[in-house]
């Protein structure tokens, strides 16, 4: 099974605005650690636990960059919560 880089976009999430409008240092971890969880949870109740590497979190965008297969990569864009699933294009 080939895997590739795709980036995971989630759909609107009230808590992850809150959390990222506190400029803190101590909102700032919360944000990190909240997307962490959130991401991790996701992977974990779609996918095989060991068929993917989530490489990081987006704080930018509430999103993160994984390695799966195009089929892993089908699962998750119906998968609730998730916006968008696109494979990592490479600039040529």
């Amino acid at each position: 099974m080939e895997s590739e880089m795709y980036f995971v976009f989630m759909n609107y999430d009230p808590e992850y605005e809150r959390l990222r409008a506190d400029r803190s240092k101590r909102g700032a971890y919360e944000l990190d650690s909240y997307l962490s969880t959130k991401h991790d949870g996701l992977l974990a109740a779609t996918l095989e636990p060991g068929t993917y590497k989530k490489t990081f979190s987006l704080v930018i965008v509430d999103g993160f960059a994984v390695e799966i297969s195009e089929d892993q990569a089908n699962a998750l864009r119906s998968a609730k919560g998730v916006r968008v699933v696109e494979k990592n294009q490479e600039l040529a």
